[in-house]
């Protein structure tokens, strides 16, 4: 926590955080941790961070898998809608129908969310996608420059990890925490 509050963020995804039961927890400065769970194996668990002064905007926040999260916010005077996916890839030696069963799954869920505004935040340094099913899935993703513009991000391997969401007026941007 005390890391947290040394940057400016709105939502931080966290990936690892090994639960076997859900947990919601709100600190007394008013920020909240939506904590996942993980598998019987221990292996998973993604969780988010909100910063307090957005806790108001959040409809829900729920597991859809030990690998993927999903956080949704409400409609707030001029800030539009959003769902923000917390996802964590299989890392140490995956099968390859585990990685593909991964890849499915966070691009069916991305495609069903009703949301205009949708941002993915991950720990994609693990073993990637088969090229082609990599840009099919990330085709309609932006990148933030850091400056006033978005630009077509080619894949999701441009994203190092820790990586956060955070937004500047009305445009979600993806920052990797080095700005």
């Amino acid at each position: 926590m005390m890391e947290a509050r040394k940057i400016k963020y709105d939502v931080i995804g966290l990936t690892e955080t090994k639960k076997h039961h859900p947990l919601h927890a709100v600190f007394e400065i008013g920020e909240e941790l939506f904590l996942g769970t993980c598998d019987t194996r221990g292996v998973g668990g993604v969780s988010v961070l909100v910063y307090m002064h957005l806790v108001m905007n959040i409809d829900l926040y729920e597991s859809l898998t030990t690998r993927i999260g999903r956080l949704r916010s409400k409609r707030c005077g001029s800030i539009p809608a959003r769902t923000t996916f917390v996802a964590y890839a299989p890392t140490s030696s995956p099968e390859e129908e585990e990685l593909e069963a991964f890849y499915m799954d966070l691009e069916r869920l991305y495609r069903e969310g009703h949301t205009f505004f949708k941002a993915i935040v991950s720990d994609f340094n693990a073993k990637l996608a088969p090229e082609k099913r990599l840009k099919s899935s990330t085709s309609g993703l932006k990148e933030w420059d850091g400056m006033s513009r978005a630009k077509d991000c080619p894949s999701l391997s441009c994203r190092p990890t820790p990586s956060m969401v955070t937004r500047n007026s009305r445009s979600p941007l993806i920052c990797d925490g080095n700005e």
